[in-house]
């Protein structure tokens, strides 16, 4: 780590910006070693860089307007007639050969060439379309009469046929790197590759005694702005042969034909930003070039090229690095895709596995429990989670439930679909408490309606950055200026509360995962639908044979009970006293078997019957009801507390008798108490009113209350209390027609509380459909019993 001795101000954000914001494609220059024209449709000469008036040997501003042969010659100038009439020029550069060089001087020659003669007996000629303009460019000859793409293959065949046998992306780094300083000559050579975030590591480096080492270094984002990585995805190679060389500006600035500066994305000879020239010196470089890597269509990586002296490259050697750049781009992708769909071959046979297990079980949060490894190794996580209904279910390392819960409710106001991140406590400040556990998350929402999770964990993995110097622009504190950054000394950086980033295929397999979880969750609705649909159908007919033998049964039960009165009052001083015995036991169940019947019969009814719903006054109702018990608790001393009760809308029939059930249960069960007490209370909300009965008397174990409004449903011996446990199915059946809720509370030995609440807005009954039966015989009074 090291500072600079001038006064600056750190201003990250506003350095970037402006580096962001400055216009490198249209730098209103060339690099000297090189010409520029940009030619009308017609290909007169509308613009040149300045240097091309030593070539014709007269101002440019003479050679504006006139064709280009004046400076090229015919020959010359008809082959770039037929390239501009028949070739695909549009942002494509485009070699069409070589014109004597007019400043040539063999006499002057030197006998050996170096690294910056730009002197030769020939140029070569490339040409391209952009933005309304066609460009020209002309650059000296290194090997003249000779074919310029015959000395490719020699110069990438060795590379080619080395990639073969490179089985991963840093031994394809390794080999490129030594195979470009070779080709080149360059005192040093780094492959690097490009993170989400736009920082670049070195991957491999290939230098020379007196170069500075870089490998497994970072270079922040800021070193390449955002415009300057998209240039480099559309001209994949650039060179600056001199960093001190004076740029040949363009005559005039703005292209006639656009009225704009000249956009020079595509052109080689572009020059270069004054901060990069800048960066460059304090780097200690004074030439360099890059090489892009281009993967699926993005900026991958960069083979860059560094040398401490001025170094021009001869165009057929940039010609065969750029072809070796393409190579090695298709075989990182190769290598790759081939790693990535290997590994996402195994998460997803994982997945399998899982989502097997899944279907093998009627709840998907059992089958999720029942694969505790598969569920962990699918996302490659310490700790999992599955948020259902408000519940958290645990798996490996985690937080606390009621932190995960907390999570999942963050997650389903603040997310969409499938999220992830390896620095939770950034965008959720309460992970920083448990970065051990959760410094990275995997969630993956498994309802559309409900705060349901699956959520995968990652604990904070502490890691050390090795920085090629400190990570940030600077502005200088006196004019506001941008000046690129003078240290790369190693700069360490300890990275806190960041997980294993999650890989894209982890993601592509969690969204898999969520649709196959899914598709067996909506299965299973299909599945309970059916099941909910013949079950309604199997209740209608129960309902129908229910009420079929309820009614025929009632005149045989009255017959047999009839007659044994009859056969006990005339024959019965006659009988036995065994006989009178089993007579009566005989009239005894005749007249119980009939109570059952009848309350069969009414039970069917309220699912048949059609509501008829008036304003009901309950405070009427109940204290008629409670006046029908007097005979009943003549000889008790029972103690009635009844408030006022307020108007409700409902049928009153039916109404009657779920208040006559939960009175006479509360009568009969407090049977056994020498004083009891039966209290009625009202509760009002905003949408219903909640009644209430209590009694004193023997109460129930709350551990049975699911029992107790079902049919047949008793929690008493019948010889302790009589009943045939329909009355508090009746009861919720009733309150349900009416859109209302039962539920009760009680405690042994100390009695019992029943609870039901009605609607203050009456909604329409749909499930009772009354047949001309049903209206002739209206619900009778049916017996009670828990």
């Amino acid at each position: 780590m090291s500072s600079e001795s001038e006064p600056v101000l750190p201003v990250a954000g506003v350095a970037n910006a402006q580096c962001d914001a400055e216009p490198i494609h249209i730098p209103g220059g060339i690099q000297p070693h090189g010409y520029l024209l940009c030619l009308s449709d017609a290909l007169t000469i509308l613009q040149a860089s300045e240097n091309v008036a030593a070539l014709a040997g007269k101002p440019v501003e003479q050679l504006l307007g006139e064709p280009v042969d004046v400076l090229i010659g015919a020959a010359a100038a008809a082959r770039v007639a037929h390239a501009a009439a028949t070739a695909m020029l549009d942002e494509a550069p485009l070699y069409i050969g070589s014109v004597e060089n007019p400043l040539f001087s063999p006499r002057e020659a030197p006998q050996e060439r170096t690294a910056t003669t730009m002197d030769g007996p020939e140029l070569d000629i490339t040409m391209h379309r952009h933005d309304g303009n066609l460009i020209v460019e002309l650059e000296v000859t290194w090997h003249p009469n000779a074919d310029v793409f015959a000395s490719m293959y020699p110069l990438v065949r060795t590379f080619t046929r080395s990639l073969q046998d490179v089985e991963t992306v840093t031994g394809l780094a390794e080999l490129a790197v030594r195979e470009v300083r070779a080709m080149t000559g360059f005192g040093r050579v780094l492959l690097y590759k490009f993170d989400d975030e736009g920082r670049s590591q070195v991957l491999a480096e290939h230098i020379e005694d007196g170069y500075a080492s870089f490998l497994n270094q970072l270079f922040p984002a800021s070193d390449i702005p955002r415009q300057a990585r998209a240039l480099y995805v559309k001209q994949r190679l650039r060179l600056v042969a001199n960093v001190d060389a004076k740029a040949a500006r363009l005559v005039p600035p703005v292209s006639p034909a656009t009225g704009r500066p000249t956009d020079l994305t595509y052109a080689a000879l572009r020059s270069f930003s004054p901060i990069h020239l800048e960066y460059m010196r304090n780097m200690g470089m004074y030439a360099s070039m890059s090489v892009s890597l281009v993967v699926r269509g993005q900026l991958w990586g960069l083979i860059s090229c560094h040398d401490h002296d001025a170094r021009l490259v001869p165009f057929e050697v940039r010609l065969a690095i750029e072809h070796l750049g393409q190579i090695l781009s298709l075989q990182i992708d190769a290598k790759e895709e081939r790693a990535e769909t290997a590994y996402l071959l195994g998460l997803r046979r994982t997945m399998s596995r899982l989502i097997g297990t899944l279907a093998e079980h009627d709840d998907y949060l059992a089958g999720l429990e029942a694969a505790p490894d598969d569920l962990l190794c699918f996302a490659g996580s310490t700790g999992a989670a599955i948020v259902v209904e408000g519940k958290a279910t645990l798996v490996g390392s985690t937080p606390d439930q009621d932190t995960v819960l907390a999570l999942a409710q963050w997650l389903a106001s603040s997310t969409m679909g499938v999220y992830a991140t390896d620095a939770l406590p950034e965008v959720w400040p309460r992970a920083s408490h448990h970065t051990d556990t959760a410094s990275g998350i995997l969630a993956v929402p498994i309802s559309q309606i409900f705060r349901n999770y699956v959520i995968w964990f990652r604990p904070e993995t502490t890691r050390t950055i090795k920085w090629a110097g400190e990570p940030v622009k600077r502005v200088s504190s006196r004019d506001g200026s941008v000046t690129p950054r003078r240290d790369f000394a190693p700069w360490l950086e300890t990275v806190r509360n960041r997980s294993l980033h999650w890989r894209p295929v982890e993601l592509e397999i969690a969204g898999e995962f969520r649709l196959g979880l899914l598709n067996i969750v909506l299965r299973r609705a299909e599945e309970l639908a059916e099941l909910a649909n013949e079950l309604r159908r199997a209740n209608k007919e129960l309902e129908a044979f229910s009420y079929s033998v309820s009614h025929d049964l009632r005149a045989p039960l009255r017959h047999i009970a009839g007659y044994g009165d009859l056969l006990r009052e005339n024959e019965g001083e006659k009988l036995s006293e065994r006989s009178k015995r089993f007579l009566n036991n005989m009239l005894e169940s005749a007249r119980f078997a009939g109570v059952l019947v009848d309350d069969l019969l009414t039970f069917s009814q309220m699912g048949r019957a059609a509501l008829r719903p008036v304003a009901v006054d309950l405070n009427q109702l109940v204290r008629s009801v409670a006046q029908e018990f007097g005979a009943e608790t003549a000889n008790r001393q029972v103690e009635w507390i009844i408030p006022d009760l307020p108007k409700v809308t409902g049928d009153p029939a039916f109404l009657q008798i779920a208040v006559r059930n939960l009175l006479s249960n509360a009568v009969k069960y407090t049977r056994t108490r020498e004083s009891a007490k039966i209290e009625l209370s009202v509760n009002s909300t905003a949408d219903e009113y909640i009644v209430s009965v209590r009694d004193n008397g023997v109460g129930f174990n709350m551990k049975y209350v699911n029992k107790l409004f079902g049919v047949f449903q008793r929690l008493h011996r019948a010889e302790e209390f009589d009943g045939t446990g329909i009355g508090l199915a009746n009861v919720r059946r009733i309150i349900e027609r009416h859109d209302g809720r039962t539920w009760a509370e009680g405690r042994e030995g100390e009695g019992a509380a029943f609870h039901f609440s009605l609607p203050k807005v009456f909604r329409a009954d749909t499930a009772g459909t009354e047949t001309e039966t049903d209206k002739r015989r209206k619900p009778q009074p049916p017996s009670s019993s828990r």
